[in-house]
């Protein structure tokens, strides 16, 4: 395994995570959605490595980290996950950014851990629990995962992007649909089962002092843009970036923009003046 790459023990199972840019004193932590991987991260990665450090993590069930739960993955347990992480890697303070379940669980870190969170970074993600359509959806989404798995994955991955661009990406889309269909179904419904369980963090971004970037698609069917505008309203300061013919991963669809945005907002995170108190 190349050096970058780790694995670590933790309550009877194995996270990996890659660890790049270690000799940089500003460090991003990056996390994937659901059906996904670290690999998602890559070319974003590769853009940023010689001016920050950066971790991305397998989240259990996916990628190389083992499942851990075939029942339910909370938030806080993911949380736990990505504390070991931190704690392995030797990292003080760092932003935290996660895409779609990756932001919830970026939410629950920064509520549980708030000392060591520089900023939170959230794509396509916001502070809501699901609301009862949304159950329902996930709910179907489960008895499709339990019945034919791979059939979910190949109408699941190639929803997440924009029509307009599903042509231009397509070489992208079939990677990450191959990378995604070796996943275990039960992981995927624990993951599922534990965002529809997760309570709202509404009431923390309100009081939170730290920056927080937002991004969004207009093309994405599964945050309304009204949700976007109201959740950058919610913190004390908060960046929103709205992309054209973008949906729901605008880490791929958009990886420039992405790349030269959250370096701006990584940089702004670390200001000195933000550590002066209030």
């Amino acid at each position: 395994m190349p050096q970058e790459h780790k694995t670590i023990d933790f309550q009877g199972g194995k996270i990996h995570y890659r660890d790049e840019g270690r000799n940089c004193t500003k460090t991003v932590i990056l996390l994937h959605g659901l059906a996904q991987n670290l690999t998602v991260w890559s070319e974003i990665t590769l853009k940023m490595l010689h001016s920050y450090r950066v971790i991305s993590i397998d989240l259990p069930g996916h990628g190389f980290t083992s499942m851990y739960s075939d029942d339910v993955l909370t938030m806080e347990f993911i949380s736990e996950c990505i504390k070991e992480v931190v704690l392995n890697a030797g990292v003080r303070d760092f932003v935290i950014v996660g895409h779609s379940w990756g932001g919830y669980v970026a939410l629950a870190y920064a509520q549980k851990y708030p000392q060591s969170v520089k900023g939170i970074g959230l794509l396509h993600s916001h502070a809501l629990p699901d609301n009862d359509d949304t159950i329902k959806r996930r709910e179907k989404d489960c008895e499709e995962i339990l019945d034919n798995c791979p059939n979910f994955i190949l109408r699941f991955i190639p929803s997440l992007f924009g029509k307009k661009q599903s042509v231009n990406l397509s070489k992208k889309i079939n990677t990450l649909k191959e990378n995604c269909l070796g996943i275990n179904p039960k992981a995927l419904v624990a993951a599922e089962r534990g965002m529809m369980r997760r309570s709202s963090s509404v009431p923390f971004l309100c009081r939170y002092e730290r920056p927080v970037m937002f991004v969004y698609g207009k093309e994405d069917n599964r945050i309304p843009l009204e949700w976007g505008l109201t959740m950058a309203s919610l913190p004390q300061h908060s960046q929103l970036l709205l992309l054209d013919n973008v949906a729901h991963m605008a880490h791929l669809e958009a990886p420039n923009i992405i790349t030269r945005w959250l370096q701006s907002f990584i940089d702004f995170c670390y200001m000195d003046n933000l550590d002066q108190p209030r």
